[in-house]
């Protein structure tokens, strides 16, 4: 029997998590001389409060839909894939060769080669960590990381050696052709006659990151192969018991883990930059660890944390534009959420199931 019901689980837990820390949070912004409540009132605009906030909100929450539902499946699995950040940079590496050096009549049919690029080449990236593991003990968790770190010297490479333009001094590819430039919101919604701001960079990607969970859902979750992760994380042995391969649900989970964080390079180097340039996940990959544990590793969570998530960026850039508040403090606050919903989780959910039992017993 399950210590507390499913909903506390899945909306109080976080709720509760939030809320503490935006109470520490409203302590270190009145630590430091400046009003909580209209600090509030500053991000909730220029994140909410008009068709550009919303778009740059819904930018940087379509990149961490797509890092968020890459950790949760390797979570499933019992793995921590912290090496999105470079799955994601190889997987803009896939796009730009796609985009750079085929010639496409439309964007439709750009967008779906840039998919199974950056998916390939993200995938690529995460099979050498997942076989390590599976194969030779090595801690996933140490290969990850290094290979973000192999995977930005190798894109420092390229575009330095390879595909920067002749003449040009920037580390960065040739723009993509305007043939392959994915629609924005703006585009999308005027033939409806819903108006947006034209220079907000959400794009067609976000409806791929939303697709992306939906499918993400279907696997874990109405699949046989999403039913043997969730039984390998659930119990190793158990699994091995009921003839569930180790090295294949490794093997598979990682693939589809880095999949998805390469997919998101469609969305910032494809979508927003149009071209390739260094250090475009923008840590986005991190992002999506804290995205995944908030969102208790279920695509729907991972939506509406990544919804968060990109309300706080956008609205923390806003903060650090218009008010005395410095751009460490936003990054603090970000920190703040993601200590309370991720490594101290166990500090809101043990008096919880304590509760709970309590409540259970005395009406037993």
């Amino acid at each position: 029997m399950d210590k507390m019901p499913k909903w506390a689980d899945v909306v109080l837990i976080p709720l509760i998590s939030l809320i503490l820390a935006a109470i520490l949070s409203a302590l270190v912004i009145l630590g430091i001389g400046e009003d909580p409540v209209a600090a509030v009132n500053m991000m909730v605009s220029g994140a909410l409060g008009s068709t550009y906030g919303w778009g740059y909100t819904l930018y940087y929450a379509t990149n961490f839909m797509f890092t968020g539902l890459a950790v949760a499946v390797a979570f499933h699995a019992r793995l921590f894939n912290i090496g999105g950040e470079g799955q994601a940079m190889l997987g803009g590496l896939g796009v730009a060769m796609i985009c750079l050096y085929i010639p496409w009549p439309h964007w439709t049919m750009a967008l779906l080669a840039a998919c199974a690029a950056s998916m390939l080449f993200g995938a690529v990236w995460a099979a050498i960590p997942a076989y390590l593991q599976a194969r030779r003990g090595s801690h996933i968790v140490i290969t990850t990381i290094m290979f973000n770190f192999i995977a930005a010297a190798l894109l420092n490479y390229m575009l330095v050696n390879v595909m920067r333009p002749d003449g040009s001094m920037d580390p960065a590819s040739e723009r993509f052709p305007a043939a392959v430039h994915l629609p924005t919101l703006h585009e999308l919604l005027a033939p409806i006659g819903i108006s947006f701001s034209k220079a907000a960079p959400a794009n067609v990607s976000l409806l791929v990151a939303v697709l992306a969970c939906v499918v993400v859902w279907a696997l874990i979750w109405r699949t046989r192969l999403g039913y043997e992760i969730r039984a390998y994380g659930h119990s190793e042995s158990g699994a091995l018991y009921a003839g569930i391969s180790p090295f294949k649900i490794t093997m598979v989970a990682m693939l589809i883990s880095g999949a998805l964080a390469g997919l998101m390079a469609t969305n910032n180097v494809m979508g927003e930059a149009e071209r390739l340039v260094l250090n475009s996940t923008e840590g986005a990959g991190f992002i999506g660890i804290a995205v995944a544990l908030m969102g208790r590793s279920h695509p729907f969570g991972v939506f509406l944390a990544a919804i968060l998530f990109g309300f706080l960026y956008q609205g923390g850039a806003e903060l650090a534009l218009w008010t005395n508040i410095p751009r460490e403090l936003i990054v603090v606050i970000q920190a703040l959420v993601i200590l309370f919903t991720g490594a101290l989780d166990n500090m809101v959910r043990m008096p919880l199931e304590k509760d709970f039992l309590a409540l259970r017993k005395g009406n037993a």
